[in-house]
Formats: structure tokens, sequence, C-alpha cells
């Protein structure tokens, strides 16, 4: 399934009428669920007949992989700023906690960012986009972190980063889920966290 824009806009205004459809997209996901939005629906919320959306996007997976590539850059620049200063480990783990809480805070007061990230993990055409898009945060915070990690484990140290990044997202949405014990689901990926960096502190 083709997930790319049918046809980048260039001109101000055709960016301007690809972000009413976006916008009228995450309007309806976040009252509907994403499998119960039609096509047609999103072009008459967004003003237009739906031959303009089909302008743009093919299908809907190509307007949940745009949805999905503005939510990574979120992201990832959030990765990228909160790192800026680190300087020792205690740091690090610091970094990594307030990253897992802003998290948790977006998609726990947002239902359209969980029900794009569920749909994201389970459209086979976008898992690559997922997985990139963990890679690269993953990528980032490695880059903070190798210079407190042995040099000799550096290459288990972004493996696991990797995978704690990957299942970041399972424990956000086990905490949105159990409500009444999130703070519990969270503080336990915290430590999981905590604990495989400080094992990586030491030398093989």
């Amino acid at each position: 399934m083709d997930t790319r824009l049918r046809r980048p806009p260039k001109q101000q205004r055709s960016r301007g009428r690809v972000e009413e459809i976006l916008a009228a997209a995450r309007k309806l996901i976040g009252e509907k669920g994403i499998d119960a939005v039609k096509m047609r629906e999103i072009a008459a919320l967004a003003g237009g007949p739906i031959s303009s959306v089909y302008q743009y996007f093919p299908n809907k997976s190509a307007i949940l992989a745009m949805l999905f590539a503005q939510w990574s850059e979120e992201i990832s620049n959030l990765v990228a700023e909160r790192i800026e200063t680190v300087a020792d480990l205690d740091d690090l783990m610091a970094a990594a906690s307030d990253l897992l809480d802003y998290f948790y805070s977006r998609v726990a007061e947002d239902p359209t960012t969980l029900d794009l990230l569920n749909a994201v993990q389970a459209d086979k055409a976008l898992t690559d986009l997922d997985l990139a898009s963990t890679r690269e945060q993953a990528e980032l915070f490695c880059s903070a972190g190798e210079r407190f990690i042995p040099p000799e484990r550096h290459g288990e140290f972004r493996r696991a980063t990797f995978l704690m990044f990957h299942l970041a997202f399972g424990a956000v949405r086990l905490a949105v889920w159990e409500k009444p014990d999130n703070g519990c689901v969270l503080s336990d990926f915290k430590m999981i966290i905590r604990g495989q960096l400080s094992l990586l502190m030491s030398p093989n």
C-alpha cells in the first residue's frame, strides 16, 4: 500500500490545504476512532470535495503516515532538546524519566494520539515508519549517553536504548488503560531503565 503523498505541496496554498485535511482527519480520529473514519468525511470536514483529498493522499494510510511523521518530529525535537543539558549519568536517567512522563501526558490527554499510534503499529504498511522513528530517537539519546558507557559496551547500549524506546509506548499505553495504577506502571518502567543504564556503566 502506498503511504506517500500523491502530490507533495509546494505552494503555500497547497500546504495549507494539506494541513486542513490533516486537521480534519485528526479531529475525526479523536471523535470516532481511525477505523470508523472515511475519506469522504475527512473531505467534508476539511471543506472540499473528496477529489481534493485524493489529490494529495492516495489512501487513509497516507494520511496516517503524515500525522505520524508530525508526531515523530515532535518527539525527536523533544529528545534533542532534553539531552542538550545532560552532563552525567544521573542527568541521563532524569532525561529518560522526563521523556517518558511527557510521552504519557501527551497520550493520556489526547485520545487521537493514542489511536494514531495504535493504528501505526497495527498497519503493516506503516511498520517501517514506526521502527525508523524509534531508531532515530534512540540514536539521539545514545549520542548523549555513550560518553558515560565503557566503549566496549556501546553496541549493547545502543541495542538496549532502542529496545527501551520501542517498549515505551507499550508501558505508556498500559498506564493509560490502567489509570488507577499508572503511577506504578511508569515507576516500574523507569526502574527498569535506571537499572539497565546502571548495569551498562560497568565494564564487561
